[in-house]
This record gives C-alpha cells, sequence and structure tokens, in this order.
C-alpha cells in the first residue's frame, strides 16, 4: 500500500530539505500527523533512505515530537497517545555496552575451522573442539581448510542418527556440557531445509546460527496526572539455572526448537514460564528480529538471531512461575528498567538488546540523544537471516 502524505511539491525531510512524494506502509488503518521540523543542513537525503533497513525502526520517531508519542496500528486501526518514558538516562553509552556485551570476540573467528554440510558453510568450530571431532573419522572428515561430514551420510536422518552418537560420547566424556535433550535444526537460513538436527547444548561448539523467541510483556498503567505511560514485566532467572544464574530476564523467552513455528513457540513458552493463558499469549505480536554475535574459544560461537514479540497485558494480570526456571516476576517502570540495564549488568546480555530495540521501536529513545544511531546500527550484528 502506498501513502502519499506530501504532494510532489512539499520539501521537508528528517533533517532538511527533499522532494518525498510517498512512503511506503503496512496495510494497516492508521493515522498519521505532519509536523514541520526546522532546517538543519543544506544537504538532501536520498529516496532511498526511506526504504532502508537503518530507517524501518527510526521512521516512527522522526516526526513526532519530543515529548509524545502516536502508537499506530492497533488491531482496529484506532489511536491512542501516550507519554514518551522521561528515561533517566544522561547517556546511552551504558545502553551501548550492553550491545556490545553481546558481539565480543570477534577478532578470533580466523582461528575457527568452517564447518560445511552438503558444501554450504553452516557454522564454525573453535580449534579444540575440532580436535576432538578427529577421533570420529568415520562420521567428520577433519581438513585444514574446514571440517564436513562424510559424503555417505546423505540424508537429514543419516547426518542427525549419526552425529547424535558422537555428541553422546563427548558429553559422557565432559566435552559437552548443560545437555538439553532440545534438538536445533542445523540450517542456513531461517526457512531453508534442514540438513540435520543437533542437540541444543552443542550449538555453539558447531558455531551454527540459532534462533528464540524473546516477549516484551508491556502494560500501560495511568498515572495521577491522567498520563498514560507504559511499564515491563521483569522476570528473574532461577539460582538454579545451568546459564545466567539469578539474572533478569524477559516475562517469557525461549530457543526456538525444530518442528515448532515461533508463534507456537511463544504461546507454549508463556505457558510453561508465566502461566499465561493460550488466549493471552496469541495476542503476541510480532515485532521484528535482532542479531548478535560473541565468539569465545572455550564456549565456541554464538550466533543467535531473536525473534521478538510485545505483548500487552491487563493491568490486573501477575505472571506467576510454574517450570522452575523463574524465582519471581516484578512489574517496572521504563525508566527502572532503562537504567538498571544502563548502569549494571543485572540482566542476561541478550535480553538487553530486545529490551532496547522495543524501546527504540516504541519511542522510549529518541533521536534527539546522543548515540541513538550506534544503538540503532548495531541491534543486528549477525546474519539476521
Amino acid at each position: 500500500m502506498i501513502a502519499h502524505i506530501l504532494p510532489k511539491s512539499s520539501v521537508c525531510t528528517p533533517l532538511s530539505c527533499a522532494t518525498v512524494q510517498s512512503v511506503r506502509l503496512r496495510p494497516t488503518a492508521v493515522s498519521f500527523q505532519w509536523r514541520e521540523l526546522p532546517t538543519r543542513s543544506k544537504h538532501t537525503l536520498s529516496s532511498k533512505w526511506f526504504t532502508s533497513p537503518a530507517s524501518q525502526s527510526v521512521r516512527s520517531t522522526l516526526f513526532t515530537s519530543p515529548s509524545r508519542v502516536q502508537r499506530f496500528g492497533s488491531p482496529r486501526g484506532s489511536c491512542s497517545t501516550l507519554s514518551m518514558s522521561d528515561l533517566d538516562i544522561t547517556s546511552l553509552e551504558g545502553l551501548k555496552q550492553r550491545i556490545t556485551d553481546c558481539n565480543k570476540g570477534l577478532s578470533i573467528l580466523e582461528d575457527f575451522k568452517p564447518f560445511l554440510v552438503e558444501g554450504k558453510h553452516v557454522g564454525a568450530m573453535p580449534p579444540q573442539f575440532a580436535q576432538h571431532l578427529e577421533r570420529f573419522p568415520t562420521v567428520f572428515n577433519v581438513q585444514e581448510a574446514a571440517i564436513s561430514l562424510q559424503a555417505e551420510l546423505n540424508s537429514v536422518e543419516a547426518r542427525t542418527e549419526a552425529v547424535a552418537g558422537v555428541l553422546e560420547q563427548l558429553k559422557e566424556e565432559g566435552v559437552i556440557s548443560g545437555w538439553r535433550d532440545e534438538m536445533y535444526p542445523v540450517l542456513e537460513s531461517f526457512h531453508a531445509p534442514p540438513l540435520l538436527c543437533i542437540e541444543r547444548a552443542a550449538a555453539k561448539l558447531f558455531g551454527i546460527k540459532a534462533y528464540g523467541v524473546h516477549v516484551n510483556g508491556i502494560v500501560t498503567v495511568e498515572g495521577p496526572d491522567g498520563v498514560k505511560r507504559e511499564e515491563l514485566w521483569v522476570g528473574r532467572r532461577s539460582p538454579s539455572k545451568q546459564t545466567w544464574p539469578g539474572k533478569l530476564d524477559h516475562i517469557v523467552a525461549g530457543g526456538q526448537p525444530h518442528g515448532l513455528s515461533p508463534k507456537d513457540n511463544v504461546v507454549k513458552e508463556c505457558a510453561e514460564e508465566a502461566g499465561i493463558p493460550a488466549e493471552l499469549a496469541l495476542k503476541a505480536q510480532p515485532a521484528g528480529a535482532i542479531s548478535y554475535q560473541t565468539a569465545s574459544y572455550e564456549k565456541g560461537l554464538s550466533r543467535d538471531v531473536l525473534f521478538c514479540y510485545d505483548i500487552h497485558l491487563p493491568a490486573d494480570f501477575v505472571p506467576v512461575p510454574q517450570d522452575g526456571e523463574v524465582s519471581e516476576f516484578m512489574r517496572w517502570p521504563m525508566n527502572k528498567v532503562a537504567s538498571t540495564m544502563s548502569n549494571t549488568t543485572d540482566f542476561k546480555p541478550n535480553v538487553c538488546v530486545v529490551i532496547i530495540d522495543m524501546m527504540i521501536r516504541r519511542g522510549h529513545l529518541s533521536p534527539e540523544q546522543d548515540g541513538y544511531l550506534d544503538i540503532l546500527s548495531n541491534l543486528r550484528v549477525g546474519d539476521c537471516s
């Protein structure tokens, strides 16, 4: 759908002047209010800017005032005005650091061995782990340039079974820890057919691309001043969790297993982790994805893509821990969430990236803040495919 927002002769851009004929919008009933902004530069922006990836998250805030933001695209096309959070952050450096925390060690990737299946580059293994695979020549072909599977393993089932036997032995030897009994597909991109499946605990050691779902549990509350503001449900991970014990987390999050759609996975995780009934979980709206890469010789390579969802929960709904993975849930004002992320490492690192993305999309962070574009450009450092 093309929405003509200006006549051909009109002149205005976010920072300066240019002719804008149309902006491509989602086919959803929305309302739009044009606001003139002062000219700050003599340079014009190419029309390609409006369709570039960096512009997608920025456009919704560039044409609104710094103090209020319009929320568009509700199911019935209605519009409500929310107060933009007055985040008590004097600098975005802390939030930028949280993103950097998820993109570390990339300089050592030149030492990792590419992992190939049917000639497709689907992973990268740290050299120490690659040495373990040399003991299994009937399954792995370990060469100086790359690691592949033996040619006679020519089906998904045959590869999965053969590799599973190797991983079971390495688990018994203590080479692989944190066993989950959950299979992850090995593939080039999310919608590509799987080439084999491996145990989730080995995903980083193989350096395969892994996917997950993270849900922002948002509640709109009206203050004594009559202004509506957004709050976020925050979970605290159980102290007995194998990974990131005691860290702050989303209300719902989980890895994306093989054979389940992201939407169905959200519904499943909502029930298992927070007691959110299916009829409420189905209202979670997909809101894009973030990606990052982290490498270490000991743990391997994380190449994660996280599908982001927003779910607007009733003010009287209280999530309840179900499966022992979360010790408590807390509902925090956005200001407290942002301040905690900026000044501490209390949140699980990748959770910060998803929340920062949400804060940009929903206008809690704005282009007027120094470092805004640095943050925006680093939300999808990894291969988001």
